[in-house]
């Protein structure tokens, strides 16, 4: 039996990829910032640094991910990989996001060359936008004016479900016949945001639309709901990729890794639908 650290054990993705690796039967060690812990957790802010000497003792297996609303993610992330390798960590799994690659300055870039470059046993993932954003990051204006707002036109996007992801991360932390690759994760379907709103209609039985608003009309309603400027400006920014059509490509690798195909969207609505009916 092996013990995994998990960054960001109490996100959306990884909750799913604790149960997954419980289900397993593998030790997992959440890292936590914060004050009350189980004795299975371990005190790490990932954001000050407190609590990253000492944490991968002991550990066979980690997961990293950025936390959401920092832009600096090479500068939080890079010293996890230094800290794993210096505890002679056997595998790193690593989730960025899909373009992460396309600019080898951006700042998820650098993080995966420097995981590529550690000697460090590992794999990349960089799964598209999540389904799970729409009963989060989305859900007040789909709770509020039943419509989900955002500059994106009609592009399409080959959404991911979370549990897909975790399904991916458990697969690679405990394998090492695809070590030292990259994955793209997606959805098997690319869909633009009216289907989402129809599949969310269909569902929930509530009238759900998309409006297509501008960058500066999402912009106020980020920044009130406390987000920094800095990464409000990386949101739009992806955003506009998004528009772009850079979200709509699909790939096989949810299958490949995992054998089986990846959730579909009115699957996740299905599961989820509690979420929009408060």
């Amino acid at each position: 039996m092996t013990t995994t650290l998990v960054i960001g054990a109490n996100g959306t993705v990884g909750t799913a990829l604790v149960e997954q690796l419980n289900a397993r039967g593998e030790l997992v060690r959440k890292a936590t910032s914060r004050e009350a812990i189980t004795a299975t957790d371990v005190r790490l802010n990932v954001v000050t640094g407190e609590g990253v000497a000492g944490a991968f003792n002991g550990i066979d297996h980690a997961f990293l991910l950025a936390p959401p609303g920092f832009i600096n993610q090479d500068e939080l992330l890079i010293p996890l990989i230094d800290e794993a390798k210096r505890e002679s960590v056997k595998k790193v799994v690593l989730m960025t996001a899909m373009g992460a690659n396309l600019d080898p300055n951006a700042p998820l870039r650098k993080t995966e060359i420097h995981l590529e470059q550690s000697g460090l046993a590992f794999n990349i993932i960089r799964p598209n936008w999540f389904m799970q954003n729409f009963n989060t990051f989305w859900i007040q204006g789909i709770l509020h004016q039943g419509k989900i707002s955002l500059p994106v036109g009609n592009a399409k996007g080959s959404f991911i479900d979370a549990r897909d992801i975790a399904a991916v991360a458990a697969e690679l932390l405990l394998r090492h016949d695809v070590d030292n690759r990259d994955f793209d994760l997606t959805g098997a379907e690319a869909l633009d945001h009216d289907q989402v709103a129809a599949l969310l209609s269909k569902e929930t039985g509530l009238k759900i639309v998309f409006d297509d608003i501008t960058p500066e009309a999402l912009r106020p309603g980020l920044l009130g709901a406390g987000l920094p400027a800095a990464y409000v400006d990386f949101l739009l920014m992806i955003l506009g990729y998004f528009k772009a059509g850079f979200s709509e490509r699909t790939t096989d690798a949810v299958q490949f890794l995992t054998g089986k195909s990846p959730r579909a969207f009115r699957e996740y609505a299905k599961d989820y639908r509690a979420a929009w009916l408060h």
